[in-house]
């Protein structure tokens, strides 16, 4: 009886106690911050893991860094994690490594952030379209003159109120010099992405679980993010489980 009564009690501790967070990198022991004086590090217990810690950082004028919000729990990917340069589009993980944020969009107006902000509506998509390289990874709107790309393979972007309510974008696999082209209708990039790695890698607001390869949060703190990031102090997220995000 006394056995069973121990593993009862270990039982109880397992399911009333919360898994400890994610183990907490400071931005002086990541590899690839670079000139960013704004970084956001997101943290997964585990290569599985669908739950992640995201903490916001910035750099002073000594230099140092300090955290300017309380840790806040996350989502990803519902296929785990994997390496950037290895990721599958389709496959649901969230990709590992640093990026650049550089534009921020949503259904919902503009909540006072110092990114490019687009208030999106039901014409505006984000191309996933393997078969057309030249807008892969892109926004893109529907009525684009000589349009490529197969609406079947894009998002519609007001079809995720929840989650696209307000959003950043990462800027994983992005296309390299991205300009609107005027006679076409559409953003066109001089160096396509790699097709097939996957597109719209976002950072949200959070739906009802895991994401499809994304990092969300909750409405309220995606709103603190995007009022506290500003293009001029060049921001960076870094993401991956714990084991690695000192290399990512």
């Amino acid at each position: 009886m006394r056995r069973l009564a121990a593993v009862l009690a270990l039982v109880v501790t397992a399911v009333l106690v919360p898994a400890a967070p994610a183990a907490a990198a400071l931005p002086d022991d990541l590899a690839h911050v670079g000139n960013a004086k704004q970084l956001i590090v997101v943290t997964g217990r585990g290569w599985s893991s669908t739950h992640a810690t995201l903490r916001a950082y910035q750099r002073g004028a000594n230099g140092r860094w300090r955290q300017v919000f309380t840790a806040m729990p996350a989502r990803t990917g519902y296929g785990g994690w994997a390496w950037a340069s290895r990721r599958v589009q389709d496959t649901g993980q969230t990709p590992v490594g640093t990026f650049t944020i550089t534009q921020a969009f949503g259904v919902r107006a503009d909540p006072g952030t110092r990114l490019p902000y687009r208030k999106v509506d039901r014409n505006d998509y984000w191309v996933g379209d393997r078969r057309d390289p030249r807008t892969y990874n892109l926004f893109q709107p529907s009525a684009s003159r000589n349009r490529t790309w197969r609406v079947s393979q894009a998002e519609r972007l007001a079809a995720y109120p929840k989650q696209y309510a307000y959003a950043a974008v990462i800027d994983f696999n992005k296309p390299g010099k991205v300009r609107w082209d005027a006679g076409r209708g559409e953003y066109v990039a001089g160096r396509p992405a790699h097709v097939g790695r996957g597109s719209a890698i976002f950072l949200h607001a959070s739906g009802k679980g895991a994401t499809a390869g994304c990092v969300s949060v909750s409405r309220a703190n995606m709103v603190k993010l995007l009022k506290w990031l500003k293009p001029a102090k060049r921001p960076r997220i870094v993401m991956g489980p714990s084991s690695v995000i000192t290399r990512a």
